[in-house]
């Protein structure tokens, strides 16, 4: 009982942080977005949530640039995962990535194409929907 009203809180004190007015955007589509610029956030992510809008994600800053790895464990819905370089340009994009909700084995990676600084994760299908491909550029507003 203790995990499950310590998870319902850190999921509800997550969820705050999407108000802190952080944006990103990608041609002309714009994305509140969660920060995940620690170790502890990074590793928590987008984990155990039910749902997330359209217009949300959650941007995954690094201090170094590198092929990074994605996986899905404790990721209830399904994302597209976008990897972006140093210079914030698209590299690559894991679509409908899927849930995974094998608890007796590892969850497979989805790994980038080249090394990665920045990744942000939004609702599965968006990608295609808005046609995004290598090279474009994601546009990053932090609100103090």
């Amino acid at each position: 009982m203790k995990k499950v009203v310590l998870m319902g809180l850190m999921i509800m004190l997550l969820s705050a942080c999407q108000q802190n007015g952080h944006r990103v955007s990608i041609n002309d589509q714009s994305y509140a977005i969660e920060l995940a610029d620690t170790d502890q956030s990074r590793e928590m992510g987008l984990m155990f949530r039910q749902q997330m809008e359209d217009d949300t994600g959650m941007l995954f800053i690094f201090p170094d640039t590198k092929i990074r790895a994605f996986w899905m464990k404790n990721t209830l819905i399904p994302l597209d995962i976008l990897y972006f370089d140093q210079h914030r340009k698209l590299v690559s994009i894991s679509e409908n990535t899927p849930p995974c909700k094998n608890t007796t084995t590892r969850c497979p990676n989805y790994p980038s194409a080249k090394p990665a600084k920045y990744v942000l994760e939004i609702n599965a299908g968006l990608s295609q929907k808005y046609g995004y491909k290598a090279g474009d550029e994601l546009i990053i507003e932090l609100k103090k």
